[in-house]
């Protein structure tokens, strides 16, 4: 019986959403790769569309703070907030602490 019961419960924690969790460290490398690259290149050193600047030239503090506001629907640069917004939905917030440190390095 204790057998049904564990499964129930991790089942039900699977359902929830918790059973993909990740247990490692977030990878910036890997989400930049995935979900930035293509409009800021892949060291972050693209100007999207010749308007904005360049991500990799920015502090950390800049990045992180842009990022929070587009994750918030309060940042629409260039009207790309909503698509930004998007983006940002996707990252936790240790997924933005890590890039916010890691994009400067990229210079």
């Amino acid at each position: 019986m204790s057998k049904v019961v564990s499964y129930c419960v991790f089942s039900g924690l699977f359902a929830l959403g918790l059973g993909s969790l990740s247990l490692a460290a977030s990878d910036p490398a890997a989400i930049i790769a995935k979900q930035c690259k293509t409009c800021h290149g892949a060291k972050m050193e693209k100007s999207y569309l010749n308007k904005t600047a360049v991500v990799n030239t920015l502090s950390s503090e800049e990045i992180k703070k842009d990022m929070l506001e587009y994750k918030a629907g309060t940042l629409n640069r260039y009207k790309m907030g909503s698509t930004m917004k998007a983006q940002m939905a996707k990252l936790s917030e240790e997924d933005i602490e890590a890039l916010a440190k890691y994009i400067p390095t990229l210079k």
